[in-house]
């Protein structure tokens, strides 16, 4: 449906009861909070389960006043933990069904879909600062050891802004960058360095100083560190794979694939051309505000369980 014609309304009051499923572990916690307190807010009903470990108080805080959602949390390991497929039958069998027919449901309902839609990850623009002074610095978020975030690639040639990655584990083997301790961006010589988990507030304040965000992912559905970047107004720097080229277009600049030279020179005619980063910045950042808002992807979801709710009361 044309954006232009899109109107969003609001549910009947326990006329839907929207089952949704998660994580604790990552971003994906983020999406799922703005996800479930639009539905709620909206006249839904929603039950979150949620696996990989029993979040703290602080992770559920923003809970307290959704009357219409019933939480689960469960410590099941997901599939890329240690040991995780040992939990999968156990989850399985809590998730799935409370009955034999709803198993035949599910199971209908994982054969090739009749209809199908694609609906973005979004996020709040709110909540991020894309006015603050940029320092010449760059960003990352992801463990080092996860091949799939690649963040090491940063680690393999030295750059001429000060890197940081954000949620890193300590280095197993010698970088070629050199690399420190502790957190500070702005230095007098150029290092990667590295920060421990960090608060929402410390990430956002981290998006807003830094004026580049390496997205090194070697794959990746979405990438809400990105969009969180991109409504700081961060110039992207991205992995040159089919996900990130749907999403950014080209409102980021892309490095070859999984390449550490080609990553490496991207940072470079960024940090010697100030006016190129601050366009692909401001690109970003439109692109985030025209397509990836957590309203959008709110509408959106409430558009596609009205249609459902019309067939089935068509089918009827």
């Amino acid at each position: 449906m044309p954006a232009s014609n899109f109107r969003p309304w609001r549910l009947p009051a326990g006329s839907v009861h929207i089952l949704v499923t998660t994580d604790t572990l990552s971003g994906i916690w983020t999406y799922t909070r703005e996800l479930v307190s639009g539905l709620v807010s909206r006249g839904a009903r929603v039950t979150l389960v949620s696996f990989g470990e029993v979040p703290l108080p602080q992770q559920t805080a923003w809970m307290d006043n959704l009357h219409g959602l019933e939480y689960r949390p469960t410590a099941f390991r997901l599939d890329w933990m240690h040991e995780g497929q040992d939990d999968l039958h156990d989850s399985f069998a809590y998730l799935v069904a409370p009955s034999g027919w709803m198993l035949d449901t599910v199971r209908e309902c994982y054969t090739r879909a009749r209809r199908e839609a694609v609906i973005y990850n979004g996020r709040n623009p709110i909540f991020f600062n894309p006015y603050v002074e940029k320092d010449d610095s760059v960003l990352a978020i992801g463990r080092l050891l996860d091949a799939g975030k690649q963040v090491s690639l940063l680690t393999q040639k030295v750059h001429p802004l000060p890197v940081c990655i954000v949620g890193a584990d300590a280095p197993v083997h010698p970088a070629n960058a050199p690399i420190r301790a502790d957190v500070k961006l702005a230095v007098n010589e150029v290092h990667v360095s590295f920060k421990g988990p960090q608060t929402e507030a410390q990430l956002r304040a981290l998006y807003s100083r830094a004026s580049i965000y390496a997205a090194t992912s070697r794959y990746e559905p979405f990438s809400m560190a990105a969009l969180e970047a991109a409504f700081s107004r961060c110039a992207i720097v991205a992995n040159d794979i089919p996900s990130f080229r749907e999403i950014w277009q080209d409102a980021a600049i892309y490095f070859r694939a999984n390449d550490a030279d080609s990553l490496a020179a991207a940072i470079r005619d960024l940090s010697e051309q100030p006016e190129l980063c601050r366009k692909y910045a401001n690109l970003a950042y439109a692109r985030a505000r025209e397509c990836f808002t957590a309203k959008r992807m709110i509408d959106q979801y409430q558009e596609l369980y009205e249609n459902l709710l019309r067939s089935h009361a068509a089918a009827a």
